[in-house]
């Protein structure tokens, strides 16, 4: 979806405000950001039983595997039916937890079938050790129906510890390499050519091949999924919250422009009450974004062992750990830039013939500059954040 307001979206907004209706404006400018949110992204985790299928879609979700609406996790196979784990922040993503290939209950050869294979966008096959021959026949038949795979090699963890224990020698990318290379002619030798296969820990994802699969996916994804991968991404490194930065970013025009075109309506006060709506809509999809919201922040805390309170004190926004209201945004607006900017707005309606236009200029560069500036505040956050649970000196 373009992230352009259209041109009958600002036209219904300035017709119900012209009509001094603006509960109805608000509405559909809530509308249209809600429907930004709403492009369905449906993954499909599979594997042979014991692989760490559950615990992988556990981990991509931010969510413990003790926690409430986890896939459950075992030794043994513990998926028996096609089960959906919709993300906890963006519903509209979400991971399918498939049974184990080649069980008696979905053999190998109608295994595509039995899962549902049309309504998956794109599929991870996951192993703990070697990839098999029914891992194999997955991978020729998600080919042959023109659908996209990734060979996952999970638990890694513990297959460094293993190493480290037994080899007098150790080396950690030395062994990783070797796991790889082992992977990769396992798949040769049974005949499948694959180029890549991704080294995880489903317990660090920050760790060894994570952030390769995230842009591996975002590198093949349809242009129109990419934000819903990217937003619903955990962050695992610095890049990520770059990149789920420069996304947020790159809509603020799209707002401010929204923002300028409202201005155009001559009803004085209601630009001002449209813009601060706008921004708390906005900045709350900042804050779910980079997962600042209580929730979010609380579920990090359980995974990570660090205290919610220890998250908290390396906060430094008014707007992270809190809920966005009207009256929030209304007083941290209240700095003399922006303030002079929107008193500017409102005056130059009551000049003739330029009033209009210089109000609608400026109403864009307010909304720009307020929206950019909390950005900024809560990408740092998220920055800080991600280095607490690392461990890292976050202080400033």
């Amino acid at each position: 979806m373009d992230d352009q307001f259209d041109c009958d979206s600002v036209d219904e907004i300035k017709e119900a405000l012209q009509n001094n209706d603006q509960a109805l404006a608000v509405a559909k400018i809530k509308k249209h950001l809600d429907e930004e949110d709403n492009i369905p992204l449906n993954i499909a985790i599979t594997g042979e039983t014991g692989s760490g299928k559950s615990t992988f879609v556990n981990a991509f979700r931010g969510i413990h595997n003790k926690a409430e609406g986890a896939a459950p996790t075992g030794c043994v196979e513990t998926t028996s039916v096609v089960t959906p784990y919709p993300h906890p922040n963006y519903p509209n993503v979400t991971l399918w937890d498939l049974p184990g290939i080649g069980t008696t209950s979905f053999p190998a050869d109608k295994y595509l079938k039995l899962v549902g294979f049309e309504k998956f966008d794109f599929f991870i096959i996951i192993s703990a050790d070697r990839f098999r021959e029914n891992d194999v026949k997955l991978a020729q038949e998600i080919q042959k129906m023109g659908k996209k795979f990734y060979f996952v090699r999970s638990k890694i963890d513990h297959n460094l510890r293993d190493e480290e224990r037994s080899q007098r020698d150790f080396n950690a990318e030395r062994t990783l390499a070797q796991i790889r290379e082992d992977c990769i002619k396992g798949l040769e030798n049974q005949g499948f050519k694959a180029s890549q296969v991704f080294l995880v820990s489903s317990c660090e994802l920050h760790l060894y091949d994570f952030h390769l699969l995230g842009e591996t996916l975002e590198r093949e994804l349809p242009a129109h999924m990419r934000n819903a991968l990217l937003l619903a991404m955990p962050n695992v490194s610095h890049e990520i919250i770059n990149k789920k930065k420069k996304a947020f970013q790159a809509k603020i025009k799209y707002y401010a422009t929204l923002s300028a075109a409202v201005a155009g309506v001559p009803v004085p006060g209601v630009s001002l009450a449209v813009d601060i709506t706008i921004i708390v809509a906005v900045v709350t999809q900042y804050v779910v974004g980079f997962g600042l919201d209580v929730p979010s922040l609380q579920r990090l805390a359980k995974n990570t062992g660090v205290p919610f309170s220890d998250l908290n004190s390396v906060i430094m926004s008014p707007l992270a750990a809190t809920k966005i209201t009207l009256d929030l945004v209304s007083k941290l607006l209240q700095s003399a830039s922006i303030v002079a900017l929107m008193a500017a707005e409102e005056g130059s309606r009551l000049i003739p013939i330029i009033g209009i236009p210089v109000a609608m200029g400026l109403s864009f560069v307010s909304t720009y500059r307020v929206l950019k500036t909390f950005l900024d505040m809560l990408a740092d956050d998220a920055q800080r954040i991600f280095e607490r649970v690392l461990g890292l000196n976050t202080s400033v």
